[in-house]
């Protein structure tokens, strides 16, 4: 949490957190429905969605998405917005889960990033386990309007985004346009 903070406080934010083991904030809805911008960060998708399903708070992000609310976040905090992503949340296996369904289609982060995570990717897609939707590599994101895709940035050159669907039996990457938004000493 400390890097959190040291990072967004050089920037002309205010950096808040609500942690959900130890809740801070007493209203965590007004709380979260008070916020410019909602950043989840990563790790078990399946954990992250059971907690906000039983504090009711899948609820009040889908309320902040309709209220204009930014939504952001990496890994698990990206699968959270889609109808579906790749987890690593079972030991052993990347599985398919079912998540929030404010975005549609399927979400697969750390494309490049983890070894096995794209040959997963493609094998639920094939079996029909997985529905066509977005992979990102390491450093790479998709920006939304609502449900529709405005653009694809990166903050790392080489970092890539993919539209990813079957077609006749075989798994198709259409890459998007990239705008690289880091510097030129990253």
């Amino acid at each position: 949490m400390d890097r959190f903070y040291r990072f967004f406080e050089k920037l002309r934010c205010i950096p808040s957190h609500v942690t959900l083991f130890l809740p801070e904030v007493k209203e965590i809805e007004d709380f979260l429905l008070s916020q410019d911008i909602l950043y989840v960060g990563g790790g078990s998708t399946r954990n992250l969605l059971a907690l906000w399903r039983e504090w009711g708070i899948d609820q009040t992000v889908r309320r902040a998405w309709e209220k204009g609310i930014v939504l952001a976040g990496i890994s698990a905090g990206g699968i959270c917005w889609f109808e579906e992503g790749v987890t690593s949340s079972n030991p052993g296996a990347f599985t398919g889960i079912q998540a929030l369904r404010m975005l549609p289609g399927s979400f697969c982060p750390h494309y490049d990033g983890e070894r096995d995570r794209r040959p997963s990717f493609h094998r639920l897609l094939l079996s029909g386990q997985s529905k066509s939707g977005i992979a990102c590599d390491d450093g790479a994101a998709v920006h939304f309007a609502g449900t529709k895709v405005l653009r694809a940035v990166s903050s790392r050159r080489e970092a890539k985004a993919y539209q990813v669907y079957c077609h006749q039996g075989r798994v198709e990457e259409i890459e998007f346009n990239m705008q690289f938004l880091g510097s030129e000493t990253n």
